[in-house]
């Protein structure tokens, strides 16, 4: 859909939400418009499509303006238009971001209540009752763990871009080992070495870490002995005094055993993720992975058996070849184990990935609005909470991804990553670095993406850090 501008270039309040409303629409034509008055500023959007045009308004008095309020009125406008022309009213309402809690928490944190922040994505955002209800609950989780924090905290995340193979939804920058593991032991020396001097300036910085998280790709790729490497160096450059929690994204269940697990845990890992999608053994085939269900299961009591007693388990909404039915049968039998996290995501077709190309056999959005649906009612009806939430682009059903965990159980780390509450330091190829600065900015520092981009050019990363901790001073 075309876009027009008149009396402001605000363009990306207004085109990202454009973009969430009208995804598949390449026809019609948008006009937004700002008018200042001597008393009003007034926005005022006009669309027209399939023949029908439509008009709405919002206006602010003009004294009253800031860049926030300018760019909520445009977003106000354009929503109240594009609300007619749609069959239904969109769950998040006018938001467009990735991270709609963010609003609700930054309404918190200044002193706002749950009742109000509720309000809040009503009266302003037009966003439904049950989202509304999500967004406030995930809130009140990051509120309590920016108490958890000090000012000079931050977390770790240490990435292993590798996986056995590729899963057909899957989008990330990895590396398929299969049998070829030639790759992981040069990238482990490399690693090895931004671990060490990453632990010296950190040591030097005043900071400390509150979080470690160990991510990919898939982390256990790597066999026993290569996990107590990583992990020793981990515990040998850095000061883990102050963290409270130290996480493993086991992920599939066909790189775990009982001997590597217990190696993790022995190392000071206290939380694990076995990530199924699914137990329904004909999707988990049409997504390209080649455990079974019961693997799922056997692992989890592998990890039990290790000394886990935080173990996250994800599932993905949308899955080809699923079913409500299926879907619902795959959760309850993830509850049944009683983890004490429960991840459940929402289908994103990704460019990159197999499925983005071959849509064949998903289930329909009416089909997902009832695995979501039931996700929720369930978990909630199980004493589970919402505890974070995000979403993307591209997503079945315009639906998020939602943590729900046990009481006093969240993953802080997700939190703090995801509210970028604080300083991410991130290390390994494809590592996204999160500099949390004293005038309330964020600058991102990317590591190389691929394996042996990341080797090649270790001493451009190692600078980086360099630079990276200055900022932080």
């Amino acid at each position: 859909m075309k876009l027009t501008l008149i009396g402001h270039d605000d363009r990306y309040a207004v085109e990202q939400l454009q973009l969430s409303l009208f995804r598949d629409t390449p026809e019609g034509e948008a006009v937004s418009t700002l008018h200042r008055g001597q008393v009003y500023l007034t926005a005022s959007t006009k669309i027209t499509l399939n023949g029908q045009t439509v008009s709405a308004s919002r206006r602010l008095k003009a004294d009253r303006e800031t860049v926030r309020l300018r760019r909520q009125l445009l977003q106000q406008s354009y929503y109240l238009a594009a609300v007619q022309l749609l069959d239904h009213a969109p769950a998040w309402g006018a938001l467009s971001g990735v991270r709609p809690t963010k609003i609700t928490t930054k309404h918190m944190l200044e002193g706002g209540t749950p009742a109000s922040a509720d309000r809040l994505l009503r009266d302003v955002y037009y966003v439904t009752d049950d989202r509304r209800k999500l967004a406030v609950d995930c809130s009140i989780s990051t509120v309590n763990a920016v108490r958890k924090m000090d000012e000079n905290d931050i977390s770790l995340y240490v990435g292993i871009p590798f996986c056995p193979t590729r899963c057909t939804y899957c989008s990330f920058v990895s590396r398929t080992v299969g049998r070829k593991t030639e790759l992981l032991e040069p990238y482990l020396d490399a690693l090895m070495q931004e671990i060490r001097v990453s632990g010296q300036l950190l040591s030097q910085s005043g900071k400390s870490l509150r979080t470690i998280y160990i991510g990919g790709g898939t982390p256990t790729t790597l066999s026993s002995s290569q996990m107590a490497r990583l992990m020793d160096a981990i515990t040998d450059s850095f000061d883990l005094s102050r963290c409270i929690e130290f996480t493993v994204e086991g992920g599939r269940p066909d790189t775990l055993d009982a001997e590597k697990l217990k190696t993790i845990r022995a190392h000071g890992a206290d939380r694990m993720s076995i990530n199924p999608q699914t137990m329904e053994d004909h999707v988990l085939r049409a997504c390209g992975r080649p455990h079974k269900a019961q693997d799922v299961v056997r692992a989890y009591g592998e990890a039990v058996d290790a000394g886990f007693t935080a173990i996250n388990m994800d599932l993905i909404a949308g899955l080809p070849k699923d079913t409500p039915e299926g879907f619902c049968r795959s959760l309850d039998q993830v509850a049944a184990l009683d983890p004490a996290n429960i991840t459940v995501h929402t289908l994103a077709l990704k460019k990159g990935a197999d499925l983005f190309e071959h849509r064949e056999n998903l289930p329909s959005a009416e089909d997902v609005t009832q695995m979501v649906r039931y996700a929720e009612s369930t978990l909630r009806g199980l004493n589970y909470k919402p505890y974070y939430l995000y979403r993307q682009k591209y997503m079945s059903g315009s639906f998020e991804n939602v943590g729900w965990s046990r009481d006093g159980l969240d993953c802080l780390y997700n939190i703090y990553m995801m509210e970028e509450l604080h300083t991410i330091l991130s290390l390994g190829g494809g590592g996204m670095n999160k500099v949390n600065l004293p005038n309330g900015r964020l600058q991102r520092f990317h590591n190389p993406k691929f394996p042996e981009q990341y080797i090649e050019m270790l001493d451009s990363v190692l600078s980086q850090k360099e630079e990276l901790f200055r900022l932080m001073k």
